[in-house]
């Protein structure tokens, strides 16, 4: 097990530096634009680009440029042009946010999958099975600007039960941290409930033929445990993986849409504006910000894979 996870954090390095020169490569070489010129802004004085170009190494052979900018973004001395401020200290202060966001979701998202996705399967064919695969369905089908646009009109302008924008620190006050959260966090997993509660299902269904289950049943166990100890139990492992790569695309950048349509100061809504404002040097610190989530959540991912199913290492071993 040891080895495995070396060997799969060393990959999780390798891709993260293939991620940072394609970052490069994307936004400083192949542009036909000078790389200055695009940080500065379109109304920067030719001194201000001239200080950029001196500044980054533009001038440089291309692997020094590349060291320059990986050195800029780990030391924290990345600077927005336009926004004139520091933007690794601009990321760290939206982080809270979005992970406020995102594991609130999250939470939300699998214990109601989860619930659903076992009802479903122990009731299968049943008036209940109909119901939540209607209501999954309908999950996925919506459209996140769609459910969040509903959410706001109905519960925060017209009726005032929650707030519309904002965020409060949960160091200040757990209840209005909470309570500013709980429409952004049922945008974010009301899709993924229904996502993961057909997977479940379908897990489940297809565990229920497996010989480990009529033995169990053969022994004398109870329905109810031969469904949680063994169906439900085996048919989780494919939900790790799937809420691994889907909690880190959520950090990664996916809950950009939510957080500016609720006024959260996070990471998103940071992105959101350098994507208006085409200011670039936020825009390449979030995009390696948002790979390095993605990437370790899949090593992760395959970390907890291989411990729960032994044959993931041996398949290793054998290639």
């Amino acid at each position: 097990m040891a080895a495995f996870t070396l060997r799969r954090l060393g990959e999780m390095v390798a891709v993260l530096f293939a991620v940072s020169v394609l970052t490069f490569l994307i936004f400083n070489v192949i542009p036909a634009s000078d790389p200055a010129q695009s940080m500065a802004g379109k109304s920067a004085t030719p001194q201000l680009v001239a200080s950029i170009t001196e500044e980054w190494g533009f001038d440089d052979p291309l692997p020094q440029q590349y060291l320059t900018m990986m050195g800029k973004i780990f030391s924290g001395d990345l600077i927005s042009y336009q926004g004139q401020e520091n933007v690794v200290e601009r990321i760290v202060e939206g982080i809270p946010a979005t992970f406020s966001l995102c594991i609130g979701a999250a939470v939300i998202w699998m214990f109601f999958g989860i619930l659903f996705g076992y009802l479903s399967a122990v009731r299968a064919g049943g008036l209940l099975d109909k119901l939540l695969t209607v209501l999954a369905v309908a999950g996925i089908s919506i459209p996140v600007i769609w459910l969040a646009s509903v959410l706001l009109y109905y519960l925060a302008y017209k009726t005032g039960l929650f707030p519309a924008q904002g965020y409060v620190e949960l160091s200040e006050d757990p209840v209005d941290w909470a309570y500013h959260l709980i429409l952004p966090w049922f945008t974010v997993a009301v899709t993924l409930v229904g996502l993961y509660s057909r997977v479940l299902r379908s897990n489940m269904l297809d565990a229920m033929n497996e010989d480990y289950v009529r033995t169990a049943r053969a022994k004398g166990l109870g329905e109810r445990q031969v469904m949680t100890r063994h169906v439900l139990r085996n048919s989780l492992i494919p939900i790790v993986t799937l809420f691994g790569l889907d909690f880190g695309a959520l950090i990664g950048g996916s809950a950009i849409l939510t957080e500016r349509l609720f006024g959260l100061d996070g990471v998103g809504l940071y992105a959101f504006e350098s994507i208006e404002n085409l200011d670039l040097p936020p825009i390449m610190a979030i995009v390696l910000f948002g790979a390095f989530f993605v990437v370790l959540f899949n090593a992760l991912v395959d970390i907890a894979y291989a411990y729960l199913d032994p044959r993931v290492k041996l398949g290793s071993s054998a290639r």
